[in-house]
């Protein structure tokens, strides 16, 4: 790309071997990344769904106030996973754009930072939201709205999750959010740097802008059950056609759809409490 000439970048050291040149190039390295990284989350998940009577096990002394040390682990390592799991698919386009403008340097013979620097401080960002995702599911858990399985018991918290998930759709924050991280190109042209600090950094506000983007999305996970694969996917998918140009009003039309299963929720939570009122 001829509007990365004049920008010197920094150094990504070639491997040995055919192997190596092979990584040695920025795009190949960007798929490596979001597969990898990606796998290994869906992985865990996996792991942990099969084990999930040992899971609530572990959880269940939470229920009473008392804090297990491996159960906060395996809460963290869960929603550490789940961001793996669920936010690098939607990094894809990011990372790919970064990798297509490394990748001219290098045909030019020019150093450039790994893509795995990237990703790493956009990482850093979702894993945060990781750690504070651990301590509201301790602290719903010890309030009785999700229980040792990870369940929600509780219709009316569900639904006020879905209908603040879809209202934030309608945002300005959330709409400026997301045309960062659809066009990313023009950010990283204005702001590249030359250092690995540098790059990690540019990682690092990407990771904020789809923050800004998706926390109310991944926080529905507590609304339909934390460990629930099947909307992991759906809504990593949804999350991922969002940054890939579906226009303002796909993103308006999935706020409607979360509202109205938010609504959902909160009328058969309200029967659920008085079965003898008709609503």
């Amino acid at each position: 790309m001829s509007q990365t000439a004049g920008h010197d970048l920094s150094h990504l050291s070639p491997a040995a071997g055919r192997l190596g040149m092979v990584f040695a190039r920025p795009k190949g390295l960007a798929v490596a990344c979001v597969i990898g990284l990606a796998g290994l989350g869906w992985f865990v998940l996996g792991l942990q769904a099969s084990n999930i009577g040992w899971f609530e096990a572990l959880c269940r002394p939470l229920t009473s106030g008392m804090l297990s040390p491996a159960a906060i682990a395996a809460i963290a390592l869960m929603w550490g996973a789940m961001t793996l799991a669920m936010m690098l698919p939607s990094a894809a386009p990011m990372i790919l754009t970064y990798a297509e403008i490394a990748d001219t340097a290098a045909r030019k013979e020019e150093p450039v930072v790994s893509p795995f620097v990237l990703a790493g401080g956009y990482l850093a960002v979702w894993l945060g939201f990781a750690a504070v995702a651990t301590l509201a599911q301790i602290g719903l858990t010890r309030a009785a709205l999700i229980d040792p399985a990870m369940a929600t018991v509780s219709g009316l918290f569900s639904g006020a999750i879905f209908i603040g998930a879809g209202a934030y759709q309608f945002s300005a924050l959330k709409q400026a959010c997301l045309r960062q991280c659809r066009n990313p190109f023009p950010f990283f042209f204005t702001n590249w740097s030359t250092t690995p600090r540098g790059v990690f950094r540019l990682g690092l506000r990407q990771g904020v802008f789809c923050l800004g983007c998706c926390w109310a999305m991944m926080a529905v996970m507590f609304a339909v059950g934390v460990m629930n694969v099947v909307w992991m996917a759906a809504l990593g998918i949804v999350m991922t056609l969002e940054k890939l140009g579906t226009g303002q009003r796909f993103s308006q039309l999935l706020g409607l759809v979360l509202i109205g299963i938010g609504g959902y929720f909160v009328v058969t939570g309200f029967a659920a409490h008085w079965p003898g009122r008709t609503i």
